[in-house]
């Protein structure tokens, strides 16, 4: 049976410097690289010629160690501190000895403020295009928050002014603060954890990110990509109010409301009470005036209908219409008396032409109507003297009444004289 190879079993193993030895090895072979971070940490030892650096990612929570000669920092083109932005050249070694890593320095360049400019210009392009400064994405800020998250230097000036503003504008404004460094390659780790806290918040009802004025290299932080993406993630709104009013850097374009100072933000982000009380009487002096002219108009309008004729004197139109009634039934009861005499007149002068026409004035006048009477049958008006033989039952009609007569036959012809 084949025996395991070195290192792959229990049996077999690889002594410390062995891996040590291939680790520094394959290391070796990856070559020279060139950088680009913050200065976090430089350590000048009095009787060294070794430098000491901490080289940090200013858009993560990383670090890498270098080493280089004393000389190449001391003859930089500019000074080496605490975060300095710098480009170097180096080539990866592992130290067996102690089994570290670090990048073995040979040279060393600051990042000028052309190129920095160059880059945050790049990057407003890049943020601009995906739509992180849209105007219609930014969130309206609250008339009245109840807690202002506050993210800012400890015991910074920025911290004193928007507090004691604010406060002298709303007593009862409260704060969360959240002190962070504000410069340097740590800002931006830190500004970025304060800000997912405070988002996170439910009593945050506004976040105000505040620095004082200064350098445009203390300013870069500001200017981060992953502080401005960050930024746009928020659910809450964000007040930007970094450095003076001619500092402008790329989480102003991102936020909600850029502030010029931060006293500008204290005072944008919580109303004046004194101005509002003013306000709120001002109102209330203008409601109160309005409400009266109101009246007073309502009242000259009824009192211009109370004093119109139909108003003021309502019953003139009853009487009015009343005597109009009055002679009109006059003058029905005159036409209807006087068309009932014309007519009554005129049925007295038919019923006397009637009664001379008719029969009874007739026999008043002496003349009589003779009739027959046969046993059956109706009476029959005589005409003929043939119509009356003898025997005939006769009857005799007179104006005043009628007799019963017997017919004794045909008279003789008399002569009427």
């Amino acid at each position: 049976m084949t025996a395991p190879a070195p290192g792959q079993s229990a049996d077999n193993p690889f002594p410390v410097r062995g891996v040590a030895i291939r680790v520094a090895g394959w290391i070796d072979k990856l070559g020279a690289v060139w950088v680009e971070g913050q200065i976090a940490q430089l350590t000048l030892k009095p009787n060294s010629k070794t430098a000491y650096i901490t080289l940090r990612d200013p858009a993560a929570d990383m670090s890498l160690s270098l080493t280089c000669p004393r000389d190449l920092v001391i003859n930089a083109p500019v000074k080496m501190t605490d975060g300095t932005r710098v480009i170097v050249f180096g080539k990866p070694n592992f130290y067996t000895g102690r089994g570290t890593f670090s990048l073995r320095v040979s040279e060393i360049r600051a990042v000028g403020v052309g190129e920095l400019l160059l880059r945050i210009e790049r990057l407003r392009g890049l943020l601009d295009a995906e739509g992180l400064f849209d105007p219609r994405l930014k969130r309206p800020i609250p008339f009245l928050p109840g807690t202002v998250g506050l993210i800012t230097g400890r015991a910074s000036a920025a911290e004193h002014d928007i507090i004691a503003v604010a406060s002298t504008r709303w007593p009862a404004v409260q704060f969360a603060v959240r002190n962070t460094v504000v410069q340097g390659p740590n800002a931006v780790p830190q500004i970025v954890e304060a800000l997912r806290a405070l988002d996170a918040d439910p009593a945050v009802d506004v976040i105000v990110l505040a620095r004082g004025g200064g350098k445009f290299e203390d300013l870069l932080p500001f200017s981060d990509e992953t502080l401005c993406r960050e930024i746009a993630k928020c659910t809450t709104p964000v007040i930007s109010a970094i450095g003076h009013e001619p500092d402008n850097p790329l989480c102003d374009l991102v936020a909600d409301l850029r502030a010029a100072t931060p006293t500008d933000a204290a005072k944008r982000v919580v109303p004046d009470s004194a101005a509002e009380q003013a306000l709120v009487a001002d109102l209330r002096r203008r409601s109160a005036r309005a409400l009266r002219s109101w009246v007073n108009r309502e009242q000259h309008t009824l009192s211009q209908l109370r004093s119109r004729p139909v108003l003021a004197r309502p019953l003139d139109a009853v009487h009015a219409r009343a005597e109009e009634i009055h002679r009109a039934r006059s003058a029905g009861r005159r036409d209807i008396t006087r068309m009932l005499t014309a007519e009554s007149d005129r049925i007295g002068h038919l019923s006397a032409r009637l009664s001379t026409l008719g029969p009874a004035a007739t026999l008043a006048r002496g003349y009589a109507v003779v009739q027959t009477l046969a046993r059956s049958g109706e009476p029959a008006v005589l005409h003929s003297v043939a119509d009356a033989a003898a025997g005939t039952q006769l009857r005799v009609r007179v104006a005043d009444g009628a007799i019963l007569a017997t017919s004794d036959g045909i008279e003789d012809k008399v002569m009427w004289g």
